[in-house]
């Protein structure tokens, strides 16, 4: 009789977007009894680890304090804005450019070396950003998950004109938030930024931290084998996808990628009686949440207080709105409006069904999860991927995008927000992905996928 009894190591970077999944999913393990659970990340995370371990034990390796060079909550106010501007290329370009910083996975890697020897896993479920992580799992011939919080092009599709791609040449770039179906000016627009990208390599900037990547790989003995643009994929056990393929552009999706829905954890997760209460007494709210990377701006923050003001007496809003950008509020707070600096669960609040429309910044898991509660949503698309779940979102029927998301012009927000509330396709369509969803498995089918894996079989 086999048995599932092989220690299985979790490895996230700190960014919230990329860890609660991977919380999601331990904590389904340790609920299970499953023995073995380790779970190495940034300090910041090991809160988070502890209150997943909800039946067998889940051992935390720390990985250090967060690096603010790569972790896009700590980045000042300068890269914050070049990463987040206008054109999306730039903001592309910055996003690598900031990131690509081979000396700053060093000490990450060392640290993840001790946690491998330590927890001798048999298999590995690492967040699909990782990078030290994949490189150290095919380096020790360690099996490997990953975990996609992406729609499932985004990993599959080459951001480069050349080369091999899971995608049809003429699919949109990855971070350039155009639609499948495009006019002759966003063609050019589409093949430029490949291209654009493809140049960046011959900077002289890029050709020094790429020949420093050189110089790290060789310095921590990484196998040459995990240098290459799909390899991450294609020599994993799996990839777990927290989609399904109809939030996305039809393409062939390879056998290694499953999706599963997005991952949630068991309702209530954190139940606020007071929270819970209000929303029970308003018949139709609107739920505005812009994730834990997006700063807003004194005019922003006060043009959606007057968007409130208007739907008073239609809507309430609930908005959850970060402590230290709080302090551009008018005094004057319309009587419709809910300012939480941080709500006890998000997927609480999208389950409550007096909520009617997810206001959001457009990032994968909100994308995934908004779908998964049947919420149709306005998007106001942050940065890079955001802007390609939001195109995605309108062309499947579930959400409107901003015209002027910097700028959160509110003729422009109530103009969406109102369209996508009186229009019943829109929640339609998000109730029938969320069907999908559904069936799919979310969190059951990606443990039980996990579970199946040879590596973890003792006979």
């Amino acid at each position: 009789m086999s048995s599932t009894q092989r220690p299985i190591l979790f490895v996230s970077l700190p960014e919230a977007g990329l860890l609660n999944p991977l919380l999601v999913l331990v904590e389904e393990l340790s609920r299970r009894g499953v023995p073995d659970l380790w779970f190495a990340a940034d300090e910041k995370a090991r809160a988070g680890v502890e209150a997943a371990q909800v039946g067998s034990p889940i051992q935390f390796f720390s990985l250090g304090e967060v690096t603010p060079e790569m972790s896009s909550v700590t980045w000042d106010d300068e890269t914050y804005r070049r990463v987040t501007q206008r054109s999306r290329f730039k903001a592309h370009r910055a996003v690598i450019e900031q990131t690509h910083r081979p000396e700053q996975r060093v000490p990450k890697y060392r640290a993840l070396e001790e946690a491998v020897d330590k927890a001798q896993p048999a298999l590995m479920v690492i967040d699909c950003m990782c990078r030290f992580a994949h490189e150290l799992a095919m380096t020790e011939k360690i099996p490997y998950v990953l975990s996609d919080t992406f729609v499932p092009s985004y990993l599959l599709t080459s951001p480069v004109p050349i080369g091999k791609s899971y995608t049809p040449a003429d699919f949109p770039a990855p971070n350039s938030g155009l639609p499948l179906q495009m006019n002759v000016r966003q063609r050019l627009a589409n093949r430029l930024f490949k291209w654009r990208t493809l140049s960046l390599a011959f900077s002289s900037m890029m050709k020094e931290r790429n020949a420093r990547d050189t110089q790290v790989r060789a310095e921590l003995e990484i196998d040459p084998a995990s240098f290459g643009q799909f390899t991450r994929i294609e020599a994993a056990e799996l990839v777990l996808c927290y989609a399904v393929p109809e939030m996305d552009y039809p393409f062939e999706i390879p056998e290694v990628l499953h999706t599963v829905g997005a991952v949630v954890p068991p309702l209530p997760q954190a139940p606020g009686e007071e929270l819970t209460r209000w929303l029970d007494e308003r018949e139709s709210v609107i739920y505005a949440g812009f994730g834990t990377i997006t700063r807003l701006t004194a005019k922003q923050v006060r043009s959606f207080v007057e968007v409130v003001r208007r739907l008073d007496g239609r809507h309430d809003v609930l908005w959850k709105l970060p402590q230290d950008q709080q302090k551009w509020l008018p005094d004057d707070l319309p009587g419709n409006l809910r300012i939480e600096e941080w709500v006890p669960s998000q997927v609480d609040v999208l389950a409550h069904p007096h909520v009617k429309v997810f206001f959001t910044h457009g990032g994968g898991n909100a994308y995934t999860e908004g779908v998964h509660f049947g919420k149709p949503m306005v998007m106001r698309p942050l940065w890079v991927d955001c802007y390609d779940q939001a195109v995605r979102s309108q062309d499947v029927g579930v959400s409107l995008t901003l015209d002027k998301p910097h700028d959160m012009d509110p003729d422009d927000v109530l103009d969406k927000l109102t369209r996508v509330l009186d229009g019943a396709s829109f929640r339609e369509r998000a109730e029938h992905l969320a069907e999908l969803q559904r069936a799919a498995g979310g969190r059951t089918t990606a443990v039980d996928l996990i579970l199946g894996l040879p590596a973890l079989t003792v006979d």
